[in-house]
């Protein structure tokens, strides 16, 4: 139980201290933001900054920060401080610049910030990724909360149309289509604040259940230095076997992205960045919700380590449905499956939205007329359906889906820290050496990523030790060459 206080602790005192000097490293000022100077009324809209913080906070917080952090917990009390420091030290500095450099180039997506940075051929590239990752975003984020409310109906006695996944899968994408192309302050600005209510209560209900209920949390073992700190395993693997053979790196940096890192991040704190009416406001819209989505994870993975601790070997959409009953009963267990299902759906819908401005820059298609952005959305919605389909032929599709979704999520988050890299090289006024705090967590990930895609079935299947050798060298390539692209762009370019 202290390390899991602990590190709650640290997460907010990591918000008022490395949060301030990110901050002061951008240097916020009066200019005026694109909502302000663009203002169509249809994805530059100026929003209140309360609004500002549930909407980019239900937009960062898909599946990830619950299901993610159940299956986190699988590996022990360890989660807690890779969830701490990973939300300080990455994703809080990821998601800030991602956003407050797209505000400084006219709200362009981060395929168009990472462009400026890195060059042309990775802006294609990071198009390409970011087009590929917000579809099976949206695919993954309606078939999941699909199941959890038939689950829920179940559970409450109904039957028929119902308690039938299609039906309420065609509920959701039509929901889905609409939030597209309409403004964002017709449907995402007005219902937003509800869900985010709901996600709130239910996160609360179950941090206070933890205490009532009298969960058992193991705390961190330092007596073995390192080692018990990287050196762990899960107690179950996805088959629910013996999870001795699956090694902490990669495979817990991929699982547990949304509450420590996440790329499909950088594609939404873009889309906010268009109703941002002060620079000013960033710290708490962009890091300030890392840190909240932190924070929620922790709760959840609290939750799930106590009923592990209890007996239970439940996949991670059971567990939710154990944590909530088991914690709050049958109603207040409502509450808090009301709240899951919200984070997925509020995720999915603004991923198309993103998805939509993404194609619509690349091709030069205005957007300030309905009837292209209901053509554009008509063209994302092609591949949405195909994928739905094949998943659903195939018994293997949604797990195929999601392991794909994970890497290339967090492929995102390695192009996103690269850009975020050049930048500070070339800021004026940074201090010396300052453009570590992007560049080491950049690192990392790429190291997370190569030897996850060279170890695993979806990638190359390569021994490990293996894996890890030629994930080093890409890793050594990667940050070299980002400090000799830093220093060449910084000769000739001067960030504000």
């Amino acid at each position: 139980m202290i390390s899991f206080l602990l590190c709650l602790a640290l997460l907010i005192i990591g918000y008022f201290v490395y949060g301030k000097i990110v901050d002061n490293t951008f240097g916020p000022d009066d200019r005026e933001t694109p909502a302000v100077r663009i203002n169509d009324g249809v994805d530059y809209v100026v929003m209140p900054q309360w609004k500002l913080f549930l909407v980019q906070l239900l937009n960062i917080a898909g599946l990830g920060p619950i299901f993610g952090a159940l299956q986190g917990a699988l590996w022990g009390p360890v989660v807690f401080l890779w969830i701490t420091f990973g939300t300080i030290f990455a994703g809080g500095v990821h998601d800030y610049f991602s956003g407050m450099m797209s505000e400084r180039n006219d709200g362009a997506s981060i395929a168009e910030v990472t462009g400026r940075y890195l060059g042309p051929v990775m802006q294609n590239i990071m198009r390409v990724f970011s087009v590929v990752l917000l579809i099976m975003v949206g695919t993954v984020f309606a078939v999941g909360p699909a199941g959890l409310i038939v689950t829920l109906c179940k559970n409450s006695g109904m039957s028929g149309l119902l308690t039938t996944t299609l039906f309420w899968l065609i509920i959701i994408l039509v929901y889905y289509f609409i939030a597209t192309f309409i403004s964002i302050d017709k449907i995402i600005g007005k219902i937003y604040p509800i869900f985010g209510a709901i996600l709130l209560l239910s996160a609360v209900g179950v941090f206070a259940g933890i205490f009532i209920q009298g969960y058992q949390l193991d705390n961190i073992d330092f007596s073995h230095g390192l080692k018990g700190i990287f050196d762990v395993y899960p107690i179950f693997d996805a088959e629910g076997n013996s999870g001795a053979g699956t090694k902490f790196i990669p495979v817990f940096f991929v699982t547990v992205a949304c509450g420590i890192t996440s790329g499909f991040h950088s594609t939404q704190c873009t889309l906010i960045g268009r109703s941002v009416e002060h620079e000013k406001e960033g710290r708490t819209v962009f890091y300030g919700m890392m840190i909240l989505e932190g924070l929620i994870a922790m709760i959840w993975a609290a939750a799930a380590m106590g009923l592990y601790n209890s007996g239970s070997t439940a996949g991670a959409t059971a567990a939710v449905g154990e944590v909530a009953k088991g914690l709050l009963g049958p109603v207040g267990g409502i509450i808090a499956i009301l709240g899951v299902i919200v984070l997925p759906i509020t995720s999915g819908d603004t991923a198309l939205r993103s998805c939509r401005l993404m194609v619509a820059d690349y091709l030069h298609i205005d957007q300030k007329t309905r009837k292209n952005r209901v053509l554009v959305t008509l063209g994302i919605f092609i591949p949405v359906i195909l994928i739905l389909v094949f998943a659903k032929m195939n018994t293997e599709g949604f797990n195929i889906l999601w392991r794909y979704f994970a890497w290339s999520n967090q492929t995102i988050g390695v192009f996103a820290f690269a850009a975020i890299t050049i930048y500070l090289m070339a800021k004026k006024g940074a201090k010396k050496g300052i453009y570590l705090i992007a560049l080491i967590p950049g690192s990392f990930y790429m190291f997370i990523i190569s030897s996850f895609i060279l170890s695993q079935k979806i990638g190359f299947g390569l021994p490990m030790t293996v894996a890890y050798i030629i994930a080093g060298v890409l890793t050594a390539l990667y940050f070299a060459g980002l400090i000799k692209l830093g220093r060449k762009y910084a000769a000739s370019h001067e960030e504000e």
